[in-house]
């Protein structure tokens, strides 16, 4: 019944908080959507001041927020974070979300164990919830962005070899491209377009998503328009180059597969299997953690087998 209890408070809790989350920072698609309405029945239909002038409000209050939590340094640094993930959202919105994180998962560890302590330990592993995921989406999104590439260096010279020009070779990469890809390309030509040259808008490029394989598609075009030459053949070799280099790197995954595996059994079955004797026979383990010879022993267990994870993975861990 207890376990219950607390299933039902927690989904409960983070359904209150997604929906206030959902209601405050929305990309202010409420506004969006009234204003289009308004443009185009400007004469049927007059905006509602009253609910207008509430979404303003909500807005201010949000951009107050992030003045007062976030350093004009840090905001930065983080937009550009934020920005690397292609996720929607600012800087305040990603700070609020933190803080909602912060008190959910310390008051659901606090929750299920009943200890005070627990939830002091479950605050700062909601502080770091968000930026885990943010790392993962951009992992995620640069990972995405290789396996496309050498599509969209294929549409380039095929763009280029057809009599296209380099700027119109990433338009069609744009109208026949996917995401991230499209995405990135997209703004790429954005900023060509609002006076910024092909050389900084493809270090941008680089910056949002830093991938070995794009470096050299980047250093190729800037050393062709400085020394000049045939763009689409020096593309050609590249692409060569990338799928042989992911041919490799997809043999090596498969042989080193069963070291990978290996470290993970090591890192997790002690953890387990002293989880296991715990629920099993307290007592038992509990001697562990009461006589200073369990925990010394518990210490050179952990520091043996975080050793031995790290070894693992640095010898299965080959670069191409």
């Amino acid at each position: 019944m207890f376990w219950y209890i607390t299933l039902m408070v927690g989904i409960t809790t983070l359904l209150f908080f997604y929906g206030l989350f959902h209601f405050l920072f929305m990309r202010n698609k409420r506004l969006e959507k009234r204003m289009k309405r308004y443009l185009e029945h400007s004469d049927s239909k007059k905006l509602d001041k009253k609910k207008l002038r509430s979404l303003v409000d909500i807005r201010l209050a949000r951009e107050k927020l992030g003045k007062k939590v976030l350093s004009k340094e840090k905001s930065s640094k983080l937009e550009a974070l934020i920005k690397k993930s292609g996720l929607p959202i600012k800087p305040e919105e990603y700070i609020f979300f933190q803080i909602i994180s912060v008190f959910l998962v310390g008051m659901l560890l606090f929750l299920i164990s009943g200890d005070l302590i627990m939830l002091f330990i479950g605050a700062p592993i909601g502080y770091f919830i968000p930026l885990w995921f943010i790392k993962k989406k951009i992992k995620d999104r640069v990972k995405a962005f290789n396996e496309g590439l050498p599509d969209m260096l294929s549409t380039m010279i095929g763009s280029m070899r057809a009599g296209f020009s380099l700027p119109q070779s990433l338009q069609t990469v744009v109208e026949e491209g996917e995401a991230p890809i499209k995405d990135e390309i997209e703004l790429v030509l954005k900023e060509m377009q609002y006076g910024s040259t092909l050389e900084d808008s493809l270090n941008g490029l680089y910056e949002r998503m830093p991938s070995k394989d794009l470096e050299l598609m980047v250093q190729a075009i800037i050393i062709q328009r400085t020394v000049g030459g045939n763009l689409a053949t020096v593309l050609d070799k590249i692409v060569n180059t990338i799928r042989d280099r992911t041919k490799i790197q997809r043999q090596i995954t498969t042989l080193t597969a069963q070291g990978r595996l290996s470290g993970v059994v090591i890192g997790l079955l002690p953890v387990a299997l002293a989880f296991i004797l715990y629920l099993i026979e307290p007592d038992y383990i509990g001697a562990l953690i009461s006589h200073p010879i369990g925990l010394i022993m518990l210490v050179g267990g952990a520091v043996s087998g975080t050793v031995g994870f790290f070894m693992i993975k640095k010898i299965t861990t080959i670069e191409v």
